[in-house]
């Protein structure tokens, strides 16, 4: 978690506090039909960024965990965008 979180605090494309890692493991998957282990990212970012930022983004953190988990062979990310507009929590209530 802690790779992830640098890794997206070391691209300047998030205020450190805006950054938040969390771990889902799944129980009950499967992968053609095997067990064989794998990490994906599911990224949730607020809109405004272009699209080299975010390959330099995916390639960054993809390219941390290869390094760290050389024997995991499907490593994957997938950026996804959030509207400003429709966009709530907390502090804005």
């Amino acid at each position: 978690m802690q790779s992830v979180y640098d890794v997206a605090a070391a691209s300047g494309l998030f205020e450190e506090g805006d950054i938040k890692v969390r771990i889902h493991p799944f129980e009950h998957y499967t992968i053609g039909n095997t067990k064989a282990n794998f990490l994906h990212i599911f990224a949730n970012i607020m809109e405004g960024r272009n699209s080299k930022q975010k390959r330099m983004l995916s390639q960054g953190i993809i390219s941390e965990l290869k390094k760290m988990f050389p024997e995991v062979p499907i490593i994957s990310i997938n950026i996804r965008d959030f509207e400003k507009a429709t966009y709530c929590n907390r502090s804005m209530v």
